[in-house]
């Protein structure tokens, strides 16, 4: 397993990494996968949009954009969050950075494992699966 987090151009740091990686396994185990290699890439809205415009043709800011490079059973990716918009929506939400960067990264690993969010019924198992998790961190 070779999970890794990298900051681009901010000053926030995720508290719990360790403890997080051990979160990430559970995920992925329970979803009878294999861990792979998994990047997060903590950024700037700047410059999410900017991938979210090359790579998704939206132009729009965005908190997370997942990037599978998943092969069969081996889960492997990318997962780029803008620590702009968590901290916003986290203030919206009344919830602590940290949780609600918690909760992003999560939704990008279940993006990983082969979840979606586009129909409300998805979001709804999405949000139910985080609620899970996050509650199993904590």
């Amino acid at each position: 397993m070779k999970l890794r987090i990298f900051y681009d151009n901010t000053p926030y740091r995720f508290c719990g990494w360790k403890k997080f990686k051990k979160l990430v396994e559970k995920i992925i185990a329970s979803e009878r996968k294999i861990i792979g290699k998994i990047n997060f890439i903590i950024t700037t809205d700047d410059n999410l949009r900017t991938i979210n415009r090359e790579f998704l043709n939206h132009d729009y800011f965005t908190d997370v954009i997942s990037f599978n490079y998943s092969a069969g059973e081996n889960i492997s990716g990318e997962i780029y969050i803008s620590e702009d918009t968590v901290r916003h929506n986290s203030i919206e939400y009344n919830v602590g950075l940290d949780n609600e960067m918690l909760r992003v990264m999560i939704h990008g690993i279940l993006h990983l494992v082969g979840y979606n969010d586009k129909t409300d019924s998805e979001k709804q198992e999405m949000r139910r699966l985080e609620d899970k998790w996050i509650k199993y961190f904590s």
